[in-house]
């Protein structure tokens, strides 16, 4: 890893870095998510009926009604049945089946900085060959702590910015998974106040489109991919 600039990026710079990109495939973006979410709450629905989510869904209503402490024994009950488990792996092979659809925007910048032509298929590289297990894999590793940590405030942050350069570690410099979490790892030591405020704005405009009539969301939603590419193009240097 080595600095491109003689002195640390401004966070400015990354920042209009990111939204150069994203303004400039917006078309994608929107691909992005029109494919992600049809996905998503197809197999959400179809597992939620498969399994009885929404009669589980119903008795947990019903035992609201009663006390809080009715609720609580019930959905403890609930959680552990063999339907809600069922449910949950579903839930996480969905998820993890969607997410090496970001790794398209990985490769529509880097087309982008060599003036190459862009198509609809380079959304979908993360699923050429070998490429899904490999981010599959990469995923299950980074959702079961994250998982963990929700509960806590400071914890995920960490998570999400120790591990934040492994994905595009691993597709344009072929690192593992441990050797992308080992320079992932410096690179957040080194610009930990460039890579949190960036994470933070990068949050909120990725959710913000939900405010504007769920729209907006759309757009805002794969937002996250171009401050992610804007900030490795900056810290990490390619060059052996």
């Amino acid at each position: 890893m080595q600095e491109n600039h003689p002195q640390k990026p401004g966070i400015d710079f990354i920042v209009k870095q990111a939204f150069f990109y994203w303004n400039k495939t917006l078309i994608y973006q929107l691909m992005f998510s029109v494919i992600y979410f049809s996905i998503f709450f197809t197999s959400l629905f179809f597992f939620a009926t498969k399994f009885g989510i929404w009669e589980q869904n119903q008795a947990l209503i019903e035992a609201y009604k009663t006390s809080t402490e009715a609720y609580l024994e019930r959905a403890q009950a609930l959680s552990q049945t063999e339907s809600s488990r069922m449910f949950m792996y579903s839930f996480l092979g969905t998820i993890i089946f969607l997410y090496p659809l970001n790794l398209g925007f990985f490769q529509i910048y880097r087309k982008m900085d060599l003036n190459e032509e862009i198509g609809l298929s380079d959304l979908f590289v993360g699923y050429n060959g070998s490429n899904f297990f490999r981010y599959g894999s990469y995923f299950l590793f980074w959702i079961l702590p994250y998982s963990q940590l929700l509960g806590t405030v400071i914890f995920p942050v960490f998570w999400i910015a120790v591990t934040l350069f492994i994905a595009p570690l691993m597709f344009f410099q072929n690192k593992t998974i441990l050797e992308g979490l080992s320079l992932s790892f410096k690179a957040m030591k080194n610009y930990f106040i460039e890579i949190f405020v960036c994470i933070l704005i990068a949050f909120i405009f990725k959710y913000i489109g939900f405010g504007v009539f769920f729209v907006g969301a759309l757009f805002t939603f794969p937002f996250w991919n171009a401050m992610i590419y804007s900030l490795y193009k900056t810290i990490f240097s390619e060059k052996q």
